[in-house]
């Protein structure tokens, strides 16, 4: 039987976005998370949290961050400890904690990296830093033995999620490929309606879900949300 990785969620603040972009009337607290992963071949660390900000985005935001050295410690780590990280996407609240690991290799998509460089992505500082290793990707990749990346662009060109095959289930760590779980919920249920022959119209769904499926998901986590996906239990198989 497949061994389990066990999976430590780690908190690295918040920030505030503003009603503007929330589609409401409201403005919204959203968590920043990471995820530690113990695999037999060392740590993966997958997101870093929320860099440093010039002063327009600061007030925009509102962030409020924890540190990582921190937040690792308190899963039982230390950055010396990390021997790989995965960044979901390279903005500013996903990569921040980056050059606090150099030469650590870093996995990215190519496409997510080359945006990035071109600038008013992200912030350079997060980016070309010193002692920066990346290892860059083109598509899908088994990264280690029962870990695999998956592209899941939408957010950004480059997005990725990080697939875990455990004993217990399949644990995808999404990122921002869907900013809430009620979000990636609709799309599986699209993607079920479709597969079962309803009538349309119907919504559309990444296609890339087709892919996620596949590895028969049990758990799915977030960047941005603390609610955690799971399948319904009459879920019609794929």
């Amino acid at each position: 039987m497949r061994k389990n990785m066990p999976v430590r969620r780690l908190d690295l603040g918040y920030f505030i976005r503003p009603a503007v972009e929330t589609g409401t009337a409201q403005p919204r607290v959203e968590p920043v998370l990471a995820y530690l992963v113990r695999h037999d071949q060392g740590l993966i660390l997958f997101d870093t949290g929320m860099g440093s900000a010039d002063g327009e985005t600061e007030a925009h935001y509102r962030p409020r961050r924890r540190a990582l050295p921190e937040a690792l410690a308190a899963a039982g780590a230390a950055p010396g400890d990390i021997s790989l990280v995965v960044n979901c996407h390279l903005h500013f609240d996903h990569c921040g904690g980056n050059p606090l690991l150099r030469g650590k290799p870093i996995l990215v998509q190519d496409a997510e990296l080359a945006t990035a460089r071109r600038g008013g992505h992200t912030f350079d500082e997060l980016i070309d830093f010193p002692g920066a290793t990346y290892e860059e990707l083109t598509g899908e990749a088994e990264i280690r033995p029962g870990v695999w990346i998956v592209p899941t662009p939408g957010h950004t060109e480059g997005h990725q999620s990080l697939v875990l095959r455990q004993g217990d289930g399949t644990v995808v760590l999404a990122g921002q490929a869907h900013d809430f779980a009620s979000e990636f919920a609709s799309d599986h249920l699209a993607r079920r309606a479709v597969l079962t022959g309803a009538e349309p119209p119907l919504p559309a769904y990444r296609p890339w879900l087709d892919r996620l499926i596949d590895f028969d998901p049990r758990r799915v986590l977030f960047a941005h949300d603390c609610s955690v996906w799971e399948p319904p239990h009459d879920s019609v198989p794929a």
